[in-house]
């Protein structure tokens, strides 16, 4: 049974899932630093700002529990590889197309030397007006899944590893009192085969937590996942829907208790929903889920989309939260008590 948290959000509550498109101001900072034209403390200050841009962009926008965009994350594994002792980088792979993705090696027994989010939870804590803000970690499984292993006899053995070292993680974000930490793990349902081991590993990332924790995962095999809703220590799971045109609600009448993060808006089209849209998905999900067990947001994070288009969809999809609010109102359903 989840356990409530002294918070009160608004039903059905909007977020998005982490990242946002960096400004092209932004952009331009990085190849100046890059480039040896500007030094650490003026490429500091721009993605400070970049962050204070974005968080207003949410809020703006009707956004209630917002992100920091990840302004500062290049790529979601890269980015903890980097502050995890252990891995090496060799050089970009190709990924698919022209696309290629700084692949790292762990060739050495993984070591958390100090927290990796910490400055970055305190900084969108500081600058946001929302009572919740939403902080991303990449999770265990897929750390792993996207890395070579030069070292561990096994994958199975690495993903621990990497668990113990996020679990940490969570639990210093915990101390410095964040409320909300999604685990993103979209390679998750990659290898069924390997699922049993995978869920228990997962799972280690929530020992001793007492905060809510949400898992992402995006473009997979929900009927697989599904299966595992009771076994996942989490009180949430974030899904793409909008993407697969809804086809797949069926599968959330196994969550039990737990809440579903809802995605509504299709981050791999430019094309801009509409509030009605964005309204009758809702509907269909209440049909299943009780309204106050549903967050909505965006299929997954609105990164790659043009930043004009990433805020058109976030306020269309609160537009569609609206109309839905305000039929609950008549029925005198406007608040949710936050769980974990």
């Amino acid at each position: 049974m989840l356990k409530e948290m002294n918070i009160e959000l608004p039903i059905l509550p909007t977020t998005v899932i982490g990242s946002y498109p960096r400004p092209k101001w932004l952009r331009h900072m990085i190849r100046l630093y890059k480039a040896g034209r500007i030094d650490e403390k003026t490429l500091q200050e721009s993605f400070d700002d970049a962050v204070i841009a974005v968080v207003k962009e949410q809020e703006d926008a009707g956004i209630d529990i917002p992100s920091d965009g990840e302004m500062r994350r290049d790529e979601m594994v890269e980015y903890f590889a980097q502050r995890i002792k252990g891995f090496r980088f060799y050089g970009p792979v190709r990924v698919w197309g022209n696309n290629f993705f700084n692949k790292p090696a762990v060739v050495d027994k993984l070591v958390y030397e100090k927290p990796i989010v910490i400055d970055e939870y305190m900084f969108l804590r500081k600058v946001s007006r929302r009572p919740v803000v939403k902080v991303t970690i990449t999770g265990p499984y897929t750390i792993a899944d996207w890395s070579f292993n030069e070292y561990y006899s096994s994958k199975q053995e690495l993903v621990y590893e990497l668990a113990k070292i996020i679990n940490r993680e969570i639990l210093e974000l915990e101390k410095a009192g964040a409320k909300f930490v999604q685990v993103d793990e979209p390679a998750l349902t990659t290898h069924p085969e390997e699922m049993e081991w995978a869920v228990e590993a997962v799972n280690e990332v929530t020992k001793g937590v007492n905060i809510k924790l949400g898992i992402h995962v995006c473009y997979s095999n929900y009927e697989i996942l599904s299966k595992y809703f009771d076994k996942l220590n989490f009180s949430q799971f974030a899904l793409e829907f909008a993407n697969r045109s809804f086809r797949d609600l069926h599968i959330l009448k196994r969550l039990g208790d737990k809440e579903i993060g809802f995605g509504v808006v299709d981050v791999h089209s430019r094309r801009i929903e509409t509030p009605e849209e964005v309204a009758q998905a809702i509907r269909k999900v209440m049909e299943i889920v009780d309204v106050e067990r549903i967050y909505i947001n965006p299929d997954c994070g609105l990164k790659l989309l043009p930043r004009e288009i990433a805020k058109a969809k976030m306020e269309v999809m609160v537009r569609g939260v609206n109309i839905i609010r305000e039929e609950l109102r008549r029925k005198g359903v406007e608040k949710i008590i936050m769980r974990r």
